[in-house]
């Protein structure tokens, strides 16, 4: 009972503070940035062994740095002279596009990002984020 008797003397000045402080707490908690975003686009065919090229854009929204090795993955390996692998320094201002020719022989490839530790890739400090490390999306071809 002598809370809410303190709380009805309060003037509205203070009662208007606390409302902004609690809003503004609120909208701090909400951390909605993403760490990974990922867009794979394809070139299409309908005939098999025909070569075709994928196209990895890689996006953050995370203010550090962070190291990434980006693949593509499917039921079968890709053949080719080389792994097919990428690792890159991912940074908020600077999206990494991949690129990657290869024979068709499936109708789904996926491309597979990880986060990595990996030092010496990013000139500055890069971080590993807590959470999930692996992200991936699939394309038609």
């Amino acid at each position: 009972m002598h809370l809410l008797q303190l709380l009805f003397r309060a003037g509205p000045g203070i009662l208007l503070l606390v409302l902004c402080l609690q809003l503004g707490t609120n909208k701090a908690q909400e951390d909605t940035r993403e760490v990974i975003k990922l867009n794979l686009t394809m070139s299409k065919t309908d005939n098999a062994d025909e070569e075709v090229t994928a196209e990895l854009k890689v996006k953050t929204e995370l203010r550090e740095c962070m190291v990434i090795k980006t693949y593509l993955q499917g039921s079968r390996p890709v053949d080719g002279p080389f792994t097919y692998q990428y690792t890159a320094c991912l940074c908020k201002d600077h999206p990494r596009t991949f690129y990657w020719d290869f024979k068709v022989d499936r109708k789904y490839r996926a491309a597979v990002v990880h986060i990595t530790e990996k030092e010496g890739i990013c000139p500055d400090l890069s971080v590993v984020p807590s959470g999930q490390k692996d992200f991936y999306t699939i394309g038609h071809i």
